[in-house]
């Protein structure tokens, strides 16, 4: 599938700003739209850049309005941890906002219409590697809300011919981890020992996650949004990197710097959700539907998070 403007919900941040660069080198327009204030030299190559938030819904109508996006790429969301301190706010963020921008997307037309999801739409305690087509149950605001979204994005999908498609993340690694995500501690620890700074885990070293790394998940958002529509039986899909310890990256992290000083720490807030996710998730439908693959292992996770910490 081929479209020529794509607008990008949350485009100025450091996710959003690289899935437009992405489309950019394919020779798609781009409109990003983000909070006031995000905006910078990295959004000047951009076709167009509207700074609003997303609960002004006027605002999203003038965007079709005046850019007649072909494709919509909705990124923007209060992330777990602020969401957790402002619910009211996060269910008009993340949940009211996301159908008025894919009621304004068939309105006026556009789609695909890709909607970032995430494993933490899964309850606690589930089996794993978690299958595909476990109950979606979570005990947190953030995650609720991304329930909403799927299920009312799947209802628009068949009574009203929404083109949406959805990936469910796992834990990211990433350099550009926003603080405000309760699995940024990971990133962090990258960046702390390339600093020689001292490190504390909120998690306890045995501790399993299902990562990925952020190349992967860029790379992902694009290809769904450009896969055969035909292909794609599924609405939803789990993508699943790799599992990985906390023990693990202290291990990696020494084995780069050796006098890397860590200790454990483990909180209730981290261990009941990301001790209680599934270390695994069974992805194998992604592969099947749409050819995705995972190109980043941990070890060459690491290696890029290293290069691009020693290089700012």
């Amino acid at each position: 599938m081929s479209f020529e403007t794509a607008l990008i919900t949350g485009g100025n941040g450091n996710l959003g700003r690289l899935v437009a660069t992405r489309l950019e080198h394919q020779g798609v327009k781009v409109i990003s739209f983000d909070l006031p204030g995000t905006d910078g030299p990295e959004t000047d190559a951009r076709h167009a850049v509207v700074l609003g938030d997303m609960r002004d819904h006027d605002l999203l109508r003038n965007v079709f309005e005046d850019h007649k996006p072909d494709a919509v790429f909705h990124l923007a969301s209060m992330l777990s941890g602020s969401s957790e301190a402002d619910p009211v706010a996060a269910w008009d963020v993340n949940a009211t906002a996301s159908v008025v921008l894919m009621r304004l997307a068939l309105e006026y037309g556009a789609g695909p219409f890709f909607f970032a999801s995430t494993v933490a739409t899964y309850g606690p305690d589930l089996p794993t590697p978690l299958p595909e087509d476990a109950e979606q149950w979570p005990q947190n605001i953030y995650g609720a809300t991304k329930v909403a979204v799927e299920r009312m994005g799947v209802y628009l999908k068949e009574k009203q011919g929404l083109d949406f498609r959805c990936l469910r993340f796992p834990f990211v690694l990433s350099p550009y981890a926003p603080d405000a995500a309760l699995t940024a501690f990971a990133s962090n620890a990258f960046k702390a020992a390339a600093k020689g700074e001292p490190f504390t885990f909120p998690i306890a070293p045995d501790t399993a996650m299902s990562a990925l790394f952020l190349d992967d998940v860029t790379r992902s958002i694009v290809e769904i949004a450009q896969a055969d529509a035909e292909r794609l039986i599924h609405p939803a899909y789990n993508l699943h990197g790799y599992t990985v310890r906390a023990s693990d990256i202290v291990e990696k992290l020494r084995q780069r710097y050796q006098t890397f000083d860590c200790s454990f720490d483990p909180q209730d807030r981290f261990e009941n959700l990301i001790g209680r996710w599934p270390p695994a998730l069974v992805s194998e439908t992604a592969t099947k539907d749409w050819d995705w693959s995972v190109e980043f292992d941990f070890d060459k996770t690491a290696e890029a998070m290293f290069a691009l910490f020693e290089t700012t």
